[in-house]
């Protein structure tokens, strides 16, 4: 049958697909990964054809995509890392991205090709290196990759800059510790001048450190005159930044706002306006001058208004936030049409943009007030999803007015026809709000909830139900008409919402319907015993209210329903039954009671408020995903509040750099233009000071600030032939100025890949680099005498391998961040972390295995508290086999195993024998894997399997570790926020000395107490056998107990263990 499939899939494919198959070239084979074997695709890598490597770079890569091994072809790949054509390159960088953190030791042998290829000339493969280093997340190249950022970070390309730039938060996640070096880097790179370098140094900024505004305060204005020029996604990572930096550095706008004159002016305003008197507004005998706007404020306001019109959803929801954080109020509603254009956009977005403004329309003046124009543009289409439906419905009902309202019920009347019943019960809640908050329709919504009671839909009709409840309650009329029509449904609603609330309004009105509410109850008590509990409770608060209001007809009713319930399924029920029957029927004095009884059942209900679930969404930061989860989401930062007393506002203002002087220059008088930029404009190349922008941040292009950037840039990199100053500089010594000691290096807009590679290298090679202190603070090696040559580490042999000849010992040797071997410095000398020996092994047995179940075998186990001899991994437990019968045992040994995943167990050598009376010991290994999961297996005794499930317990998984203070609390400050668990803890009387506790915490959990130089606080430090994860214990004054892990699991366990160890009586 196999032959004859094959013989017909043989014979179906056409010529035509033969020949689609058979052709390499072809790009309609490139998912078809049978065609070719590894074989092939080495030769093909091997080619001279540049067509045939790149086929075969992109089948691999398919193969990729579809989750195949192809890491054997690694090092013929890698030879092709040197290819000039720059789609297969790009193509290889992608391959060697995808298996260097899993082919560790292979990514390390390519450091070298990427090292030299971080000195191309061609800035997109200078950029393409470094963006494959970093993305090897091998701990061991740490101390590579921060000189390769550092380098790039003052490259002349803006591209590589910017790549440098994206580098940087891949570096501090794999090796935190190098923060401050990264800080130095980011703020050079904040400092560029070229709008392709500053979003993604926004993006590193709020990655590293967002909480270093003073890195922002010399680059405020420059940032902000281009933002406008920046690409989209760096425009909605600067926005978020400037939005979070003004809220520390400016003052509410809206203090002290007299909106009353304000609220028609324009957005922008006159610079007269600006340099009006401060109004004066009196209140209460109090003189409070109105808040005046600084500069930087309404810069920021202006710069940031064009974004409103970005094609990108997620920069006019950034610059939306920002106006509605930052704006005063009377200007906020330019926000208003940009937000509205979105809903033209996908339902995802517009669930956000109406997700935001629900909130903004929640209040009435700032939010409202400018989205009543669009109100026609908020209504619901048939095709919206569910959950834009029901933002619609909140947002039409936050701006209805009694000048709108006969529109919005005529169009929520169309809602309730047709839809699903999630958008209907929003509609009819839409409803019920509108009602109660514009009094001149509450009659005519009230009416027309009642005609939704004659709905053959029962969602149309329960959801009235419960409308017309909570409008009953806000109501003086009486109404009886509605309750007794309510009355009347409790035969025909079925959902046990409905029929709870249509209870509740005839118990709460039942003097208004003396002659409906009895049948009510009778009906209700045949059908007890089917209802729902809610439906139970509230027939037991109409019984109790009937009883008292009308005991002669109900009374003999309610004794039977009060039956019924005590012998209810439902804890709550009866307990209730219990108690009303204590009230209504009291064994002592009934008339003391029964006065109680009134005040208690019959007391005055206050009505309900009708509270938006926007309400308080407020906390959070407008479009973020708190917001729109009403939830603080994992690594999201609370928006800070604005102060009282406006920061000094000089911090900004810093003067524009400078052009340093060149003493390169020739004094020829010409004004070459061979150096010149590619993109410079022909004024810029034309020189002169004319040219040169003397910006300080506030102009308004971001083009200018361009052009000023390139020319200041050049004349810091690279020499321009342009006149001298008045000194000259002698040719015989040649020292030229250098900037990068001093300030960050302003690197221009762009850079030419290889046409003027050659002619600039010439004359920066004789470039010396000055003497500086490095990271640490001691000199470099240019400032002092050639050190005795040191013996190469196993990294710098490796890197030696196949290095160029042109990369120096500089380019290798990192300058922080030494993770290799080397001596200790004297902040690691006071680090101690070593294996240290259990201060309590516990001697007392625990039954594992009953001699009635085992024919006379007992079985008890111990927790030695060391590790097995067989892997140090697993944990040692001692088994005990006492033969207690008069027989012989057989041979004793373990049976199959039923072990969780990850865990494993160590059999104990078999015994032969066990004679009667006769008492052995032996050692099983278990691997817990830190789980708390027990390990099943069997224990067979004379061919017969007896079934145990050992659970060990959290402190016996743990330990002792000899530790320092310091390292105690460097440890511990690590594992903070969710790592951390925190306890009460009550000692009893004979247990609060030190030496108590200690020994209780040892009996709970095998940790070793930790120095500590505080006299209320007890360490104690241990780690986990199998994952050698930390677990730090401190007890705070003797009654908190804080633990530290990284296992969540294992803290919260330890935690209880240790508690109520320490709580025992």
């Amino acid at each position: 049958m196999a032959g004859v499939q094959n013989s017909l899939t043989k014979s179906d494919v056409s010529p035509t697909m033969e020949a689609v198959d058979m052709d390499p070239s072809s790009g309609a084979n490139i998912f078809n990964t049978e065609y070719k074997k590894h074989g092939d695709l080495r030769e093909m890598l091997d080619s001279s054809k540049d067509s045939q490597k790149l086929d075969a770079m992109k089948r691999i890569i398919a193969m990729l995509a579809k989750g195949r091994d192809v890491s054997d072809l690694f090092p013929a790949v890698v030879k092709n890392v040197a290819s000039k054509n720059i789609e297969i390159k790009k193509l290889v960088y992608v391959y060697l991205s995808r298996y260097a953190e899993e082919k560790q030791d292979l990514a390390l042998l390519s450091i070298s090709t990427f090292q030299r290829a971080l000195k191309d000339p061609n800035q997109l493969i200078r950029a393409s290196a470094l963006r494959v280093l970093s993305s090897i997340r091998v701990p061991v190249i740490v101390p590579i990759m921060l000189p390769a950022i550092k380098e790039s970070a003052v490259d002349m390309s803006p591209f590589v800059r910017k790549t440098a730039a994206h580098a940087i938060p891949k570096l501090y996640s794999l090796d935190p510790d190098m923060k401050e070096e990264l800080i130095a880097i980011i703020e050079k790179l904040l400092a560029d001048r070229t709008t392709l370098v500053v979003g993604s140094a926004a993006m590193a900024f709020e990655e590293v450190c967002p909480d270093r505004i003073d890195l922002i305060h010399k680059n405020y204005r420059k940032l902000v005159n281009l933002l406008v020029d920046v690409d989209e996604w760096g425009q909605v990572t600067l926005l978020n930044m400037l939005t979070r930096y003004a809220r520390t550095q400016f003052v509410d706008p809206n203090l002290g706002m007299d909106y009353s004159s304000q609220m028609e002016k324009d957005f922008y305003e006159n610079s007269d306006d600006e340099e009006e008197q401060e109004r004066i507004i009196i209140e209460e005998d109090k003189i409070k001058p109105i808040y005046k706007m600084d500069p930087d404020h309404r810069l920021l306001l202006r710069s940031t208004k064009p974004l409103l019109q970005s094609r990108n959803a997620s920069v006019v929801m950034a610059t939306s936030q920002l106006y509605w954080h930052l704006a005063p109020k009377p200007e906020i509603q330019v926000v208003a049409k940009a937000l509205v254009r979105l809903l033209r956009s996908h339902y995802e977005v517009q669930a956000i943009v109406l997700n935001s403004i629900a909130s903004m329309t929640i209040q009435d003046q700032g939010g409202a007030r400018i989205f009543l124009p669009y109100i026609r543009l908020f209504f619901v289409r048939g095709c919206d999803p569910s959950h834009v439906k029901i933002l619609k419905l909140e947002i039409l009902t936050n701006l209805a007015r009694a000048d709108n309202i006969s529109i919005l019920l005529r169009e929520f009347q169309s809602y309730i026809s047709g839809g699903e019943k999630s958008s209907v019960a929003a509609t009819i809640q839409a409803i019920g709000r509108c009602a109660a908050s514009i009094p001149e329709v509450t009659a005519t919504c009230l009416s027309g909830l009642v005609q939704l009671l004659s709905s053959p839909d029962q969602a149309v009709v329960a959801e009235s139900v419960l409308e017309i409840k909570k409008l009953l309650q806000t109501q003086e009329d009486e109404h009886t008409d509605i309750i007794s029509m309510m009355a009347k449904l409790i035969d025909t609603i079925e959902v046990s919402s409905a029929r709870a609330a249509v209870l509740w309004v005839v118990g709460e009105y039942c003097r208004r319907i003396p002659l409906l509410a009895p049948d009510v109850l009778r009906k209700l008590a045949k059908s007890f015993c089917s209802e729902s509990d809610e439906v139970k409770l509230q027939v037991l608060n109409l019984a109790v209210k009937l009883c008292l209001t009308n005991p002669k007809q109900t009374k003999l009713l309610t004794q039977y329903v009060l039956n019924l319930a005590k012998y209810d399924m439902n804890y709550d029920i009866r307990d209730r039954a219990r108690y009303i029957r204590a009230f209504l029927f009291p064994a002592g004095d009934p008339a003391a009671i029964h006065k109680l009884a009134k005040t208690v059942f019959l007391a005055g209900k206050p009505p309900p408020s009708y509270e938006s679930k926007f309400k308080n969404r407020h906390e959070y930061q407008l479009g973020s995903l708190s917001h729109y989860i009403n939830a603080k989401a994992s690594g999201y930062q609370d928006l800070p509040e604005f102060p009282d007393v406006p920061p000094d506002p000089t911090v900004r203002a810093v003067e524009p750099p400078k052009p340093a002087e060149n003493p390169w220059k020739k004094e020829d008088g010409r004004n070459s233009t061979k150096g010149g930029n590619f993109y410079d404009s022909d004024q810029a190349k034309k020189g002169g000071k004319g040219s040169e922008s003397e910006s300080s941040g506030t102009s308004d292009s971001g083009s200018s600030s361009s052009e000023s950037s390139s020319e200041e840039s050049e004349a810091e990199v690279r020499p321009k032939k342009i006149v001298a100053p008045v000194k000259k500089v002698q040719p015989a010594k040649p020292v030229p100025k250098t900037v990068v000691a001093k300030k960050p290096v302003e690197s221009d807009s762009s850079d030419d890949s290889d046409s003027s590679s050659d002619e600039e290298d010439e004359p920066v090679k004789p470039k010396s680099k000055p003497s500086k202190p490095s990271v640490g603070g001691k000199p470099t090696s240019s400032s002092r005498a050639a050190p005795a040559p040191q013996p190469k580490s196993n990294l710098d042999l490796l890197l030696d391998l196949d290095a160029p000849a042109d990369i120096g010992p500089a380019a290798l040797t990192p300058t922080a961040g030494e993770i290799l071997p080397s001596t200790p410095t004297s902040s690691d000398a006071n680090i101690e972390l070593g294996d240290a020996q259990p201060m309590f092994v516990s001697t007392t047995p625990v039954e594992l295995l009953n001699k009635l179940t085992t024919g006379g075998i007992q079985v008890n186990y111990r927790f030695t508290r060391h590790a097995h001899l067989y892997a140090p991994d697993m944990m040692a437990i001692e088994l005990t086999f006492n033969n207690t019968s008069r027989e012989e045992s057989g041979e004793i040994k373990v049976g199959s195993k039923r072990l969780a995943s990850g865990m494993s167990l160590h059999e104990f050598p078999g015994i032969l024998n066990l004679a009667p009376d006769q008492t052995l010991s032996a050692t099983l290994g278990v691997d817990f894997r830190d789980t708390t999961q027990p390990a099943k297996f069997d224990i067979v005794i004379g061919n017969r399997p007896n079934a145990v499930s050992l659970q060990v317990p959290t402190g016996e998984m743990v330990k002792p570790v000899r530790m320092a203070e310091n390292t105690f609390q460097k440890e511990q400050g690590k594992l903070r926020g969710m790592c951390e668990t925190r306890g009460k803890v009550e000692l009893p009387s004979q247990a609060c000395d030190t030496a108590s506790i200690c020994s209780r915490v040892y009996k709970a959990a095998n940790v070793l107490q930790v120095p500590s130089g505080n006299t209320n606080i007890l360490q104690f430090a241990g780690k986990t056998l199998s994952l050698k994860n930390l677990v730090l214990v401190s007890l705070i004054d003797s009654n908190e107990v804080i633990v530290n892990t990284e296992n969540i699991v294992i803290g919260s366990m330890i935690l209880k263990e240790i508690k109520a160890s320490l709580e025992k009586a």
